[in-house]
């Protein structure tokens, strides 16, 4: 059997079972999804042993010991996996909901409502988490569920997807709702990302080449997400305390996650207050700071800064630093080199506040908070599927009804149009 035709057997039944799953009741999916975290503990030896050979492959493989500590699962991870389902089970469900409503001056009763969007296809890295956590989301929101994760995890995912699957079958969700795209290779994805009219949604989850890759080469729509080049802009009116506190956690609290700050930008007119504290305090934390001329003036410690180190996502201990003469500078700068992910803004000033919010076109803009907030539980959203940088009808964190769609439904009783 080809990779194309292993591909049709798993798209052709979940485009099928999105329509089975489609109109059921919050109950039902609440229902599955609790059978799916009872059954991820009660097979948690199994999935552990499993996992264990695809861990093993990568140290063989020389991977580095923190993807490897991404791709390990132990008893303890799964449980809170399982509770992560529990949890998107107690979340409101937001199909049926209507978004608006009226009538008409003719009589008839218009309103919108959200509805599943069919098929949702997601390609992720080396994270069997994100396994669990992309169907779950997507069978609460009405979905089925394709799934490519990373060759890396293809056992862990496999043996994960079949568990699913086998708690799905005693409930009224069908067990294709969540399906594994078959296949190792380069080919499998490309499967998935031209599979128009089989999967309705592409969500890339991962680094920049992959998001890159997805976009460029997918005839499927696609939601972009995850790229964070995050600046933390320092402003002329800031609490200088403050802004310290916010770029230490901006920047080492979780380096390697897509909030993380990217980039300090300085307005020159704190700059010689506000620089030699900050280059220190991000020297005691390990920060390794990539600065232009000015911010080399300040510390021996900085390093010439290029290009593409304002452009990067670092995802490490590294950041870049600028001085600039303005709040415009530091809103072209962004434009120039930033993702569009989230941005913050340290400033006693409700004006300039207001300037940047208006004039730096992110997803997310911090006013005096760290850019770490950028997440959907923080938000109040509950899980989320990953953050949108792009400006279609989902952008930042993508909760449940992000996964959704409208329809209009129109109620009359007799009219036709003159």
């Amino acid at each position: 059997m080809s990779e194309r035709e292993d591909f049709l057997r798993v798209a052709g039944p979940a485009r099928e079972a999105a329509a089975e799953l489609a109109p059921l009741p919050r109950a039902a999916k609440d229902a599955a999804l609790h059978a799916v975290a009872d059954a991820l503990v009660a097979n948690a030896a199994e999935i552990v042993k499993v996992n264990a050979q695809d861990v093993a492959r990568a140290r063989d493989n020389g991977i580095s010991e923190y993807m490897i500590d991404r791709l390990s699962l132990d008893e303890g991870r799964i449980a809170a996996i399982a509770d992560a389902v529990r949890q998107v089970a107690a979340l409101p469900d937001p199909v049926g909901e209507t978004v608006r409503g009226t009538v008409l001056p003719n009589g008839l009763e218009l309103r919108q409502i959200r509805v599943p969007m069919g098929v949702v296809g997601i390609i992720y890295e080396g994270r069997p988490n994100v396994t669990v956590d992309a169907a779950a989301l997507c069978l609460k929101s009405g979905n089925a569920a394709l799934l490519r994760g990373s060759s890396s995890a293809y056992e862990s995912n496999s043996v994960l997807v079949r568990v699913m699957q086998d708690a799905l079958r005693g409930t009224d969700v069908p067990a294709n709702a969540v399906q594994l795209v078959p296949g190792t290779s380069r080919e499998s994805v490309k499967h998935l990302m031209r599979a128009r009219g089989l999967v309705d949604v592409l969500i890339p989850r991962g680094g920049a080449s992959l998001i890159n890759s997805v976009v460029e080469e997918s005839t499927v729509p696609v939601i972009e997400t995850g790229v964070g080049n995050c600046a933390v802009y320092v402003d002329a009116d800031a609490d200088l305390d403050m802004a310290i506190d916010i770029l230490i956690n901006a920047k080492t609290q979780r380096p390697s996650v897509c909030n993380a700050a990217e980039t300090l930008l300085v307005h020159e007119g704190v700059a010689d207050a506000f620089l030699p504290r900050a280059l220190e305090a991000l020297r005691a934390e390990g920060v390794t700071v990539h600065g232009d001329e000015r911010v080399r003036s300040y510390s021996g410690d900085v390093v010439e800064a290029t290009e593409d180190d304002y452009r990067a996502e670092y995802l490490s201990l590294d950041i870049a630093a600028r001085v600039v003469d303005s709040l415009d500078e530091a809103a072209r700068h962004i434009r120039t080199y930033g993702s569009g992910h989230t941005e913050a803004i340290v400033t006693n000033s409700q004006r300039a506040a207001r300037r940047f919010v208006a004039t730096v076109d992110s997803a997310a803009i911090m006013v005096n908070a760290s850019t770490r907030f950028t997440d959907g539980e923080e938000f109040g959203f509950g899980a989320e599927i990953g953050i949108s940088t792009q400006k279609l009808h989902a952008r930042g964190p993508m909760g449940l009804p992000e996964l959704t769609s409208t329809k209009y439904v129109v109620t009359g009783d007799g009219q036709i149009r003159a």
